[in-house]
């Protein structure tokens, strides 16, 4: 058993050197490679986290925008129609107002002519009360003269 222990004892100090080699390979790898690596992967995945946040405001800042211009189309179309209904009523009231005026003219011309066959009339009843009272004093003359006497 003193053998064997005086071997794994050997063994022991022999493997030293060994683990103070790994030990310092093992520090030497963290100084050189896995912090800078740790830290340029950090740094990346902050720009890209950083790129992914920015992607997002600018696709929200997009959406107002869009927003925003559908917005401004709708008011700009609401104030076309309004535009052609103010447009189309002035023109309703212009046909209403040059009606108004043409039947206003007819009403004047129909009683202008109605007032000129009234004194037509009345001018023709007095040429027919003149005729006859004309014919009636011709016809009481005859009547009243001599029976031989006009003939």
């Amino acid at each position: 058993m003193d053998q064997t222990l005086r071997q794994l004892g050997e063994l022991l100090l022999g493997s030293v050197p060994t683990v103070i080699l790994l030990a310092l390979l093992y520090a030497i790898y963290t100084v050189l490679v896995h912090k800078p690596l740790r830290r340029v992967l950090a740094e990346r995945r902050s720009k890209t986290e950083g790129a992914v946040e920015q992607s997002r405001a600018d696709i929200a800042a997009a959406e107002a925008r869009t927003a925003e211009y559908e917005q401004k189309l709708r008011e700009a179309r609401g104030a076309v129609f309004r535009s052609q209904e103010a447009r189309r009523k002035a023109a309703a009231d212009a046909r209403t107002a040059a009606l108004n005026d043409a039947r206003k003219q007819a009403q004047t011309q129909v009683q202008t002519a109605k007032a000129g066959i009234e004194k037509e009339r009345e001018a023709a009843q007095d040429g027919l009360r003149g005729e006859a009272q004309a014919l009636a004093n011709e016809i009481v003359r005859r009547v009243l003269q001599p029976a031989g006497a006009g003939r």
